[in-house]
């Protein structure tokens, strides 16, 4: 069997379309044929040699969902239904290696140093090559974790479960205590945060503020949010006295970076109350640092400041829940569709932010 596939044979260059020959795979394998694959912010920093983690050459898209064409040998998914061909699915997109420290002994499989990602550290160079969702096809090795999902559902709004979405669920359950009548600040309105907003409100949080510059995406966030500050409309002086006026002048319980940018800290720190929860999320490639005043913004709050990084297979698990439950929402974030070989295109859609949500899109 022969399947295209967008290829980064070099960083700062475009994709090239490659033809791969997949013939029988190894015992375990899951042969997938591509439904749809979600193009991430992430992918663009990827494409320009910003992720040390990623290798060339490689096919890029970490964000999939497809259908079985053979599974080699016998394989169930996460809820213990066998999984057969012709069923649609979706995958966790980390591989760990379960003999770790922290995959053993700390319970934290996603610090896994030794963690596979498709489509950001699995080069193509090899056989069985399809290791990114940039393909008309994905081979999914024996570890791989999968769960079956329904058919009555556009894949492509599903695939932001695979990445922003388990993200999202992950930040949200380093909340310890319950999001009743919490105020929570959400920076950024891209699928990160929109997916981190509607997840904080389907759990119970009193009030979800969200702070962004696109007005496109600022108006989809209207629909599911008590607040929408827009970064173009007001400074960051009145967009603090906004969050001070919810919050009896106490400032937010909770704050979520979902910005990917560094800085979105320096106005972060100064939303938060005393003894309140800062999520760092958003950020994942190495930035330039930034300067922070510890003892005004950290001690005499005595905030918890926590970074979070990826997810495990419960998030994953919860955020297919979530775009289920919602789908509306998510049909609205997709605005951009792009067949398979027009993928530089919408890398640079993604790029200039011309799109909420960008897929690639199989017949």
């Amino acid at each position: 069997m022969r399947f295209a596939a967008m290829v980064l044979e070099k960083f700062n260059k475009p994709l090239e379309l490659k033809q791969f020959e997949i013939n029988d795979l190894p015992q375990g394998y899951v042969l997938v044929r591509t439904l749809a694959s979600g193009v991430c912010g992430s992918d663009v920093h990827i494409a320009k040699g910003e992720d040390p983690r990623t290798p060339v050459p490689i096919i890029l898209g970490h964000e999939g969902v497809g259908e079985v064409i053979k599974i080699f040998g016998e394989k169930k998914d996460l809820n213990g239904e066998p999984i057969e061909p012709g069923d649609w699915i979706i995958w966790n997109r980390g591989v760990v290696c379960r003999k770790c420290f922290w995959c053993t002994v700390a319970k934290q499989p996603h610090l896994c140093p030794n963690r596979k990602v498709y489509g950001i550290n699995m080069s193509c160079k090899d056989h069985p090559h399809l290791f990114g969702c940039y393909a008309e096809a994905v081979t999914l090795l024996p570890e791989v974790e999968i769960l079956k999902i329904p058919k009555n559902i556009d894949p492509a709004i599903l695939v932001i479960a695979a990445c922003s979405g388990a993200t999202a669920m992950h930040t949200l359950d380093s909340i310890q205590e319950s999001l009743t009548d919490k105020t929570i600040v959400v920076q950024g309105v891209g699928p990160l945060g929109i997916f981190c907003a509607v997840a904080a409100k389907t759990m119970g949080a009193s009030r979800v503020v969200v702070i962004g510059g696109s007005p496109e995406r600022l108006s989809l966030a209207k629909d599911f949010v008590d607040v929408a500050l827009s970064r173009r409309e007001l400074s960051e002086e009145e967009r603090r006295k906004k969050v001070l006026q919810l919050t009896h002048g106490r400032g937010a319980d909770i704050v979520i970076e979902a910005a990917g940018d560094s800085n979105a800290l320096l106005e972060g720190l100064n939303l938060i109350r005393r003894g309140g929860i800062y999520l760092i999320a958003g950020v994942a490639v190495p930035q330039k640092p930034i300067p922070l005043s510890v003892y005004e913004h950290l001690v005499v709050k005595g905030i918890t400041l926590h970074g979070v990084w990826v997810s495990d297979t419960e998030h994953l698990v919860q955020a297919v829940h979530i775009v289920t439950s919602h789908p509306k929402v998510f049909e609205n974030l997709i605005t951009h569709r792009f067949k398979l070989d027009r993928a530089n295109e919408a890398l640079k859609c993604v790029e200039e932010r011309k799109a909420l949500k960008a897929t690639i899109c199989f017949d």
